[in-house]
């Protein structure tokens, strides 16, 4: 993985088996409103025509997400990219006969190769997630790497920790709803709609117009 000096440090390393079950099995008790925004990524994507057929799920961790959107949406089928397998084995687990409709692929989306060859998508979504990437300034050209994999008329749905009143601290870390916005815009998104925003996080939405 590309690293940068001034990146944060991560307190855990996902793919170490006891943190990653660690954090299946505590992130839904410390933020049991995650629920509320699979919901809301579920009903976007029901509102997308024509309909979703194909979506790349970025760091899918063990599954919460995906569960939810294969259950929701039958016709669906998923590509889910994570740095870390642990995590892969903790969403097989989860999704069970789900887990037929996807395809797990071990990638940390801070390299900068990582979108090659996964083909074209309806929709990318990511929750709780960017800020991965260690310090906020390598957010806008995630953004554009995943905006090449957009067909026309595709959304890209975006949930992650804000910083300001009610969210994080780390400045450097996390970005502010605002700049969450703008970094949309920078990465050439030509619409971006705000769709939820909850205990410290936002969700946004992402097209070409």
């Amino acid at each position: 993985m590309t690293t940068f000096p001034d990146d944060v440090a991560s307190p855990i390393d996902l793919r170490d088996p006891a943190d990653a079950l660690d954090w299946e099995q505590t992130a839904m008790v410390k933020r049991p409103w995650r629920a509320d925004f699979f919901v809301r990524f579920s009903e976007a994507l029901g509102g997308v025509s024509p309909p979703v057929q194909r979506v790349l799920e970025l760091g899918s961790g063990p599954g919460f997400l995906a569960e939810h959107l294969l259950s929701t949406h039958p016709a669906l089928k998923a590509v889910l990219l994570d740095f870390s397998t642990p995590m892969h084995a903790l969403a097989r687990a989860r999704l069970g006969p789900l887990a037929s409709r996807a395809e797990f692929v071990t990638r940390s989306f801070k390299d900068p190769d990582w979108a090659e060859s996964l083909g074209l998508f309806d929709a990318v979504v990511t929750n709780q997630t960017v800020h991965e990437l260690r310090h906020k300034r390598h957010a806008a050209g995630l953004h554009a790497q995943v905006r090449s994999l957009l067909r026309p008329g595709a959304i890209y749905l975006v949930a992650d920790h804000h910083c300001g009143d009610g969210g994080m601290t780390n400045n450097d870390l996390f970005m502010t709803v605002a700049e969450q916005h703008e970094a949309l815009l920078d990465a050439g998104f030509t619409r971006v709609d705000g769709l939820l925003q909850h205990g410290g996080m936002v969700l946004h939405a992402a097209r070409m117009a």
